[in-house]
This record gives structure tokens, sequence and C-alpha cells, in this order.
């Protein structure tokens, strides 16, 4: 597969996942063994739903192509390579989505500090810089609930999430939904990036200079268009092809 292109075959989606679990570790975006990324697996001879989630228990870091376990929408296991099943709470907001969002290639869930304290103010997140203009008019809110174990929740997760990629958990984190897992990780990347801005901009006691809604708009299209094209291209993305060789370089033998 040339660098950079996203995955094609389940081979090539458990090695992205696993890079998505390692990238996400190493910009400090992980916590602890709680959250997921998870992936959707073409479907069985039956027709059954499939999808790839960590294994319960590791470290994001710890994170490879060959540990990936297999579940149905329930979250029940299908194969597990390692032996520690998986978080089934956990899948619970995962399910919902990839099976209502059949275009959710990848579903990604953080908990960083500047991602939960933009969900847990009232305006969410502000166009106040390039970064944050490309989530204008994109981003979705879902009220907290507790603990996602409430299997009922799934429906207003979805409702609220209608035909977005990315949602402010209110009080708990974001959640991201990427065509590829390519693009979901780029993203949480930007997200992220997004919410440091906003938490430092604000705490400066200064005022803040707020985009207008055209500027950000224009901008929001620009990003979209961008990454529509790397998708109907069949996802060449030197990007990611970046990202994978900071793997390479930081983590040698990561893929196993």
């Amino acid at each position: 597969m040339p660098d950079g292109m996203t995955a094609t075959s389940t081979s090539d989606l458990r090695r992205d996942l696993a890079a998505a679990y390692r990238l996400i570790a190493h910009f400090g975006m992980d916590d602890g063994i709680y959250t997921h990324i998870s992936a959707r697996l073409p479907d069985g001879p039956e027709g059954d739903k499939r999808f790839l989630l960590n294994p319960y228990g590791l470290r994001f870091d710890e994170v490879t192509p060959d540990n990936l376990v297999t579940v149905d929408e329930t979250g029940a296991v299908i194969d597990d390579p390692y032996g520690a099943g998986v978080n089934e709470a956990g899948f619970t907001i995962h399910s919902a989505v990839h099976m209502a969002r059949h275009d959710a290639v990848c579903v990604l869930h953080t908990h960083t500090v500047a991602g939960v304290a933009v969900s847990s103010v009232q305006e969410g997140l502000l166009p106040l810089n390039q970064w944050s203009a490309q989530f204008f008019g994109q981003i979705v809110f879902h009220d907290y609930e507790g603990i996602a174990l409430n299997l009922e929740e799934r429906a207003r997760i979805v409702a609220d999430l209608g035909d977005k990629r990315v949602m402010l958990l209110r009080n708990h984190g974001t959640l991201l939904l990427g065509r590829s897992v390519a693009e979901a990780v780029k993203y949480a990347i930007n997200l992220e990036r997004s919410c440091k801005a906003q938490v430092a901009a604000l705490s400066m006691g200064l005022t803040p200079v707020v985009l207008p809604d055209d500027v950000a708009a224009h901008t929001a299209g620009q990003y979209a268009r961008a990454y529509d094209k790397m998708e109907e291209q069949g996802g060449r993305d030197p990007e990611w092809a970046a990202l994978l060789r900071l793997l390479d370089a930081k983590i040698p033998g990561w893929a196993g």
C-alpha cells in the first residue's frame, strides 16, 4: 500500500487503528486505560457487524495491530488475541454511532483536560483561530447523563449527533467520526489544539477576538473541501503519512 493511503484491507485497518492509539498516546490525549477508538470491519459472512477495539486494561501505547479485539455491535467478543476482553460499557457510545452512521469507519472518544474544559462551558468551542474555525458550524452537543452505562442513552447520542462528525459531550469530553482512521485522528489533533488555544487565550484576561461568522464558515469550508478531496482520492494523505513516519521514528517496531 502506498505511503499515506487509508486502509482498504483488514490488515491495513488494524495497522491504522493501532497507529491511532499510539498517536493519541504520543500527543498526551489518552486517559489511562479509558476511552476508546473503534473501527468498522467489513461485514461478516452472514452480514454481521464487526468492529475493532483495544483490549481492556492495556494503555494506548501498548496497542498493536495484533492485539486488537474484534467485537460485534453489542460489544460481545468475537476474536481476542490478547485474552483480556474489552470494556463493554466503554463500547456503548461507539456501537450506537457505528450502527447509525455507516459513513463512520472510525469513532474516536477522548477525555483530555482541554477538551473536557471546553465541553464544560456553555459556549463550547469559539472560532478564535484557524484551527477552531475548521469546526465552525460542525459541532453538536450531548448533555451529560452520568457514566455511559445506560444502553437507552445510545438513541439520544445518535439523535444529538445527527449528520455531524464532531460532538462535544457536555462535562465529559469529545467524540469524533472519521470516514477513515486517518481523518478521525486528524480531527482529534486539531480539536485538541483548538481547545488548548481557547483555554490559553481566555486565561490571559484580555479581550478575545472571535472570527466573524462569514470568515469562520469560509475557513471551515476550505478544510472540508481538502478533507473531501483526500477521501475521494482513495485517502492519499501526506499528513497521515507524516504521522506514521513519526511513529516509526519514535517507536521502532510499534506495528509488530
